[in-house]
């Protein structure tokens, strides 16, 4: 895993700096897991615009990840892939009787390696085990919310959270974020870091990078007139007044969680700012 610099031969290169992709092993993807990935453009089904800012990119195909790792046994990885859907790297692996599956790779998986699932795995990097059976202070990944719905949080490219401590039923958990929360022991979690740490540290060099990944051009508020935003209009070039979203919520400070949320008491901490 690494960052290589471009010499500036075009404009395009002169600040572009992208991934090696040093742990990729496989070109291709596993078929049999993969799918067509149709694109709406940002149309819902009448042809309207339902989303701005989305268009074009370059034609993908969805590979199918399992969250759950619900099948137990021991598995070996095949491959270290790249997922042109998320920030991080997959890793396809086989179990002994010969069926394949996608999972999220964690940093420093091998090809080769061996990877369980379920209770009474070693705890290890790759294995997929409860919370009640992780040794505390763990880096984990890949963390259910509820128990068998699959993980929901900490999927993004070389992210991880630390399992503090277990209180009865609860786990304490504390996110990238800062936010410390309680999750059921129940609850299942991959053990290490997630693939690809250099990720944040990539360059896309020029706008038409964006377009490839099917980013249109955003315009701004300011630049907009009053029927479109509230911070549109004025005479001259006005700077918008506060900063808001178009539907007039403050974008800055303003916090927008329902104060009553049903989850507000498993958070013990709140994410800092």
């Amino acid at each position: 895993m690494g960052i290589r610099k471009f010499n500036p031969i075009t404009p395009g290169t002169r600040f572009k700096s992208a991934n090696t992709f040093e742990e990729v092993t496989a070109s291709k993807p596993e078929k049999s897991l993969t799918f067509s990935l149709m694109k709406s453009g940002g149309r819902n089904n009448t042809g309207k615009m339902t989303i701005r800012y989305v268009g074009g990119g370059h034609k993908r195909k969805y590979r199918l990840v399992d969250f759950k790792r619900t099948k137990l046994g021991e598995a070996t990885v095949l491959t270290i892939e790249y997922d042109p859907n998320r920030s991080a790297r997959i890793a396809l692996i086989q179990f002994a009787d010969g069926e394949k599956a996608y999972i999220l790779s964690p940093k420093n998986l091998e090809v080769g390696q061996i990877v369980q699932s379920g209770p009474g795995a070693p705890p290890e990097i790759g294995n997929c085990l409860p919370l009640s059976e992780i040794p505390l202070g763990s880096l984990i990944h890949n963390i259910e919310m509820l128990p068998g719905r699959g993980g929901k949080l900490v999927r993004s490219a070389g992210s991880f959270a630390q399992l503090l401590n277990r209180d009865g039923r609860y786990a304490i958990i504390k996110l990238a974020s800062g936010e410390t929360r309680m999750i059921l022991v129940a609850c299942s979690a991959t053990i290490g870091q997630v693939s690809n740490p250099d990720h944040n540290l990539e360059r896309k060099g020029k706008a038409g990078a964006n377009r490839w990944r099917g980013v249109r051009p955003r315009t701004r508020p300011v630049a907009m007139n009053p029927v479109d935003h509230p911070m549109g209009g004025g005479e001259g070039r006005a700077s918008g007044g506060h900063p808001r979203s178009r539907n007039g919520l403050k974008s800055k400070g303003y916090k927008t969680r329902t104060p009553k949320k049903h989850s507000n008491r498993f958070i013990i901490e709140k994410r800092k700012k």
